[in-house]
C-alpha cells in the first residue's frame, strides 16, 4: 500500500479502546499493541520523530494497519497478550519460558495420592503450583508426609477390591508411613480429612492443622497417653517451624500477588511473589529484552497477565509499585507504608538481586555484551555523540600550596588502564592555583598525544565544577580540540555534572551505573594524585633534613638514600659504614649531627 493509503487508514481509525497490528509489504505482522484510544495511539507513530532507531525502522516498514475494537482497556490488555503469544511479532517483547514447572498433584481418586509432577492432566485432579524449583516441592511434600501418613502405592483402592482382600499392606505400613487403607485399616472419611488439611497447608494455611493437632495432643495427655501425645507434639513443631521460616510479616495478608519492576536501557526485570496467609508460596523473576521504547508501565502490564496465566493464579488482589490497567475483577493496591510496603520492597529487592546476578553472569560469559550495555547507557545519560570507550580524568593535588602535582587516569571500556596513568609536576604555575594548574596539565597531555599521533579519548572528566572545566576548555581551544572531544566536570558536593557553556548541571540518579563509573574515575584520579603528592612531599622532607647538614648537598643526599633506603638507617649506621658511601670527612659530619646529645 502507498503512503496515502496509510494516511487514509489513520484518518478512519476509531477512537475506541482496542488492539492494533502493523504489517509489512510481505503481509508479515511486525507489531501488536493496545490502546485506550486507537486513533491517537496509532497516529502517534507517524506524527513524531522517534529517537530510538528500531522504532524508526519499524515505522518505515509498515504498509498496513489492522485493529480490533474491544469494550475496555482491560480487554485490550488481555487480547494483546494472546495475540503476541500467537503471532510472536518481531518488534514485540516475548515473555516466553521453555521450562516445564513442577506442580503438586492431589489425584482425583479414592484415597488420593499426593505427588510431584510436571504434567497437568485434565482428569479432575487438583494441582498446586507451579513452583519455581523441585526443591520447594520436595520440601513441602516432606513436610506433609512427616505430619500425615499417606499411601504411595498405585493401587485402585475401590471399595469392592478392598473388601475382596485383593491387596496386602506393604513395608510403608509397618514403618508407620501409611495407615493401610488397602486392607481397610483406614476409613475414606479419615483419609479425606487428612487431604483437606493438606490442601490448606499447600495453600499456605497451617491454622486448621495446628488447631486439630493441639486439641488431639491435649486429649491424649489428659488420657495419660504421653508417648502418643509426644508424637503429636513433634508434628506441631514441624508445622510451626516451617511456618516461621515461610512467614514474611503479617499472616493476615492472604491470597495476594505482588509485582515489581526495575529496568535499564536494554532490559527490564519483573519479580512476582505469591502470598497466602502471610507466607510466600511462589516467587519468580523474568528478564524482558526491550525492543522499542517500552515504558515500565507497559512492560509490567504485560508481565502481570503472562505470569498470572503461567502460574494459574486465582488471587483477587495485586500489590504494585504504581498504577497500571489490570483485569477488571482484580483489586489493585499501591502500598505506601507498613507491612504491605515491606512486601513490595522485598519483591523489588529480589528483582535487583536477580539483575545483579545476571550482570555478573554476563560479564563472565559475555563480557562484550556487558561492556556494550554500559557504554550505550553512558552515551545516553551524558548526552554524548559516541560511546565513551576511552575516558580520561584529571585531578589536581596540592596541600597548603606545597608540591603541586596533577594526575591523569585512563579508563578503556569502563575499566582502569593503569599502564596509561600519568603523573604531572606543575611547572608554570606559582602557588596554589587549581584553575591554572588544570589548564597547564590538560594542554600538556593533549599536545603530546597530538604530537605522537596517539588516539584521543571520547570523553574527558575534570574533577571540579565550572571553574576547573572552564580552565580545561581554554587548553582545548588552543589545541583546536574543542567540540572534537566531549568534556564534563564533576563537582564533589552534590555530584553535579557540568557541561561546557551550560550553567545548569545534570544530576544523575545516585544508583546510575554511568554516575558510578564517573565517580570511580574521579576517585581513582584522586587516589593516584594524592599518592604521588605524598611521596613527593615525603622525599622533599627527607632531602631537606639531610641537606641541612653542612657539606651534604642534593647529590650526597640521593646517594645516601639509595644506599640506606631511609633516614632511620642512616642515623643507625656506624661511622665506618657511612664513610664507605660518602667519604670520611662528610661521614664525620653526618655521624656527629645524628649522635649529638
Amino acid at each position: 500500500m502507498s503512503k496515502v493509503s496509510i494516511e487514509i487508514q489513520l484518518q478512519t481509525l476509531p477512537s475506541n479502546p482496542g488492539v492494533y497490528q502493523f504489517y509489512d509489504a510481505t503481509d508479515k505482522i511486525l507489531y501488536v499493541g493496545k490502546a485506550k484510544n486507537l486513533k491517537k495511539r496509532v497516529s502517534s507513530y507517524f506524527n513524531k520523530n522517534h529517537e530510538y532507531g528500531k522504532t524508526r525502522v519499524m515505522v518505515k516498514k509498515i504498509v498496513r494497519i489492522e485493529h480490533i475494537v474491544v469494550p475496555t482497556e482491560s480487554d485490550a490488555l488481555l487480547l494483546e497478550n494472546n495475540l503476541i503469544k500467537k503471532y510472536r511479532p518481531r518488534y514485540n517483547v516475548l515473555l516466553k519460558d521453555d521450562k516445564s514447572y513442577p506442580w503438586i498433584c492431589v489425584k482425583n481418586e479414592r484415597f488420593p495420592r499426593i505427588f510431584p509432577t510436571r504434567k497437568l492432566i485434565k482428569d479432575g485432579s487438583e494441582y498446586f503450583g507451579p513452583y519455581t524449583s523441585m526443591r520447594t516441592v520436595r520440601t513441602l511434600l516432606d513436610l506433609v508426609k512427616s505430619v500425615y501418613p499417606l499411601r504411595t502405592c498405585n493401587y485402585d483402592l475401590s471399595e469392592e477390591k478392598i473388601k475382596a482382600g485383593k491387596y496386602k499392606v506393604c513395608l510403608e505400613y509397618h514403618l508407620g508411613n501409611c495407615k493401610g487403607p488397602c486392607e481397610g485399616f483406614q476409613t475414606v472419611e479419615e483419609y479425606d480429612q487428612q487431604v483437606v488439611d493438606i490442601r490448606e497447608i499447600l495453600k499456605g494455611n497451617f491454622k486448621s492443622s495446628l488447631h486439630y493437632f493441639k486439641g488431639q495432643m491435649k486429649t491424649l495427655a489428659s488420657e495419660m497417653k504421653f508417648e502418643e501425645a509426644q508424637q503429636i507434639k513433634e508434628k506441631i513443631d514441624v508445622l510451626e517451624n516451617y511456618q516461621v521460616k515461610s512467614t514474611i510479616v503479617n499472616p493476615k495478608i492472604n491470597n495476594v500477588d505482588v509485582f515489581s519492576i526495575i529496568s535499564d536501557e536494554a532490559f527490564a526485570y519483573v519479580n512476582f511473589l505469591q502470598l497466602s496467609h502471610g507466607s510466600i508460596v511462589g516467587s519468580h523473576t523474568i528478564e524482558i529484552k526491550k525492543k522499542l521504547e517500552e515504558k515500565d508501565e507497559d512492560l509490567l502490564q504485560l508481565a502481570i497477565v503472562e505470569i498470572r496465566d503461567r502460574f494459574k493464579s486465582e488471587s483477587k488482589e495485586v500489590y504494585l509499585p504504581f498504577k497500571v490497567i489490570v483485569e477488571p475483577h482484580l483489586k489493585v493496591t499501591i502500598p505506601q507504608l507498613g507491612d504491605k510496603k515491606k512486601i513490595l520492597d522485598l519483591s523489588e529487592r529480589n528483582a535487583k538481586f536477580f539483575r545483579q546476578e545476571r550482570f555478573k553472569q554476563i560479564s563472565i560469559i559475555d563480557p562484550d555484551r556487558h561492556t556494550n550495555r554500559i557504554m550505550a547507557q553512558m552515551k545516553k545519560d551524558i548526552r554524548l555523540s559516541a560511546e565513551p570507550r576511552h575516558i580520561e580524568c584529571f585531578d589536581n593535588s596540592n596541600i597548603q600550596g606545597s608540591n603541586p602535582v596533577a594526575a591523569c587516569v585512563v579508563f578503556k571500556d569502563g575499566k582502569p588502564s593503569k599502564k596509561e596513568y600519568r603523573h604531572y609536576n606543575i611547572k608554570t604555575v606559582e602557588g596554589p592555583d587549581d584553575f591554572a594548574s588544570m589548564e597547564e596539565v590538560v594542554f600538556r597531555r593533549y599536545k603530546r598525544l597530538l604530537a605522537e599521533d596517539e588516539p584521543l579519548p571520547q570523553l574527558i572528566v575534570i574533577d571540579g565544577g565550572k571553574g576547573q572545566l572552564s580552565s580545561a576548555l581554554k587548553s582545548l581551544d588552543i589545541l583546536g580540540l574543542r567540540g572534537k572531544i566531549a568534556i564534563i566536570g564533576i563537582a564533589k558536593r552534590l555530584e553535579e555534572i557540568y557541561f561546557p557553556d551550560d550553567p545548569i548541571p545534570l544530576y544523575l540518579d545516585k544508583k546510575s551505573e554511568s554516575l558510578k563509573i564517573i565517580q570511580q574515575l574521579r576517585n581513582e584520579a584522586h587516589r593516584f594524585g594524592i599518592t604521588f603528592h605524598r611521596n613527593k612531599r615525603s622525599k622533599a622532607a627527607i632531602n631537606s633534613e639531610l641537606e641541612s647538614i653542612e657539606g651534604v648537598g642534593e647529590k650526597t643526599a640521593e646517594d645516601l638514600l639509595k644506599t640506606f633506603k631511609s633516614v632511620k638507617r642512616i642515623k643507625e649506621a656506624s661511622l665506618e659504614i657511612l664513610a664507605k658511601t660518602v667519604g670520611l670527612a662528610k661521614a664525620k659530619k653526618i655521624y656527629e649531627t645524628f649522635h649529638q646529645k
